[in-house]
């Protein structure tokens, strides 16, 4: 068993999985691998999550320390998400699992 930040964890993978555990956290993580995105344009990559759930999706990744939060001091104020080094060494297996889906699931087609 494991502990870390006062939860318990049966294993690594276990502790792992709860990083990007939910509908949208390796979504995001997906979307970030190609550089930084500010939050509407996340919001609109996502297909409509809306900006209650995207913002504690993006504060959990924070904490994570897989993704930094950018505030820049401009008028009106401009925030950017990028990934951490942590998120970067994740992003090989994010891309394997979205491959994966493409390879057995590749034949579904988008909707709009």
């Amino acid at each position: 068993m494991l502990k870390y930040n006062n939860k318990k964890y049966v294993c690594h993978l276990d502790l792992a999985m709860d990083m990007i555990r939910g509908k949208w956290k390796a979504v995001l993580l997906c979307h970030l691998i190609d550089g930084p995105k500010r939050f509407l344009c996340l919001q609109r990559i996502t297909g409509g999550i809306s900006q209650k759930v995207l913002n504690e999706n993006l504060l959990d990744l924070e904490k994570s320390g897989l993704i930094n939060k950018t505030v820049f001091d401009e008028l009106p104020a401009r925030v950017e998400y990028s990934l951490t080094a942590k998120g970067t060494d994740l992003a090989p297996i994010i891309l394997t699992l979205q491959n994966w889906s493409m390879k057995y699931y590749g034949d579904i087609k988008h909707i709009e």
